[in-house]
């Protein structure tokens, strides 16, 4: 099963990726995570997205997509993965198509988190507290809300268009969320 999860920040994408991911037996593939793994060791990628955030430039989709197919055709993601935060660009999307049209596989089903930008931010600063994250306002938080659903409407657009989208509600107990999300991504697979 190869699946993707979307969804604004705050809506729990990182908590709900393990969540799925270990009930359906796949690798939960974040490229956040991956960012800074290569950052951490300083390899190559590493290096190359270092310099580039630096001097305030976004990573190109050539260097993410290389950095995400990587972990994908590593033995252990065989069998099937998880993706979070991949793709964000229409470029990525037909980067991905192509990848696994070459291999022969295919997205079974793109779980989007919808919630209320308004719930979302509540969320996220009372996140920020906790952590003790001084940068997180109720502005920035806001922004970055809004300039997710700008950057994404267009691959969520692909992805509707194709039938793959499981919208599921995001707010609420993990465990009741993922019982949500679970049941509405099994009735879309036997659906399929």
């Amino acid at each position: 099963m190869r699946l993707l999860i979307m969804g604004p920040p705050g809506a729990g994408k990182g908590t709900q990726a393990c969540h799925v991911a270990t009930h359906y037996g796949l690798v939960a593939v974040s490229s956040g995570d991956l960012f800074r793994k290569h950052i951490k060791a300083q390899d190559t990628l590493g290096k190359k997205v270092s310099a580039l955030i630096a001097a305030g430039e976004f990573v190109p989709d050539v260097v993410t997509t290389s950095m995400v197919f990587r972990r994908l055709l590593q033995p252990d993601a065989r069998p099937g993965w998880l993706l979070d935060g991949y793709p964000r660009t229409l470029g990525q999307v037909e980067a991905l198509d192509i990848a696994q049209r070459e291999i022969g596989t295919k997205i079974d089903a793109v779980i989007s988190l919808v919630a209320d930008p308004t719930a979302l931010v509540g969320r996220m600063l009372k996140r920020a507290e906790l952590e003790g994250r001084a940068d997180d306002n109720a502005e920035t938080i806001s922004k970055r809300i809004e300039v997710y659903y700008a950057e994404t409407e267009p691959v969520m657009s692909v992805y509707a268009d194709r039938g793959l989208v499981v919208e599921v509600d995001a707010l609420g107990e993990v465990d009741e969320v993922t019982r949500r999300l679970t049941a509405a991504l099994d009735a879309k697979l036997t659906a399929s």
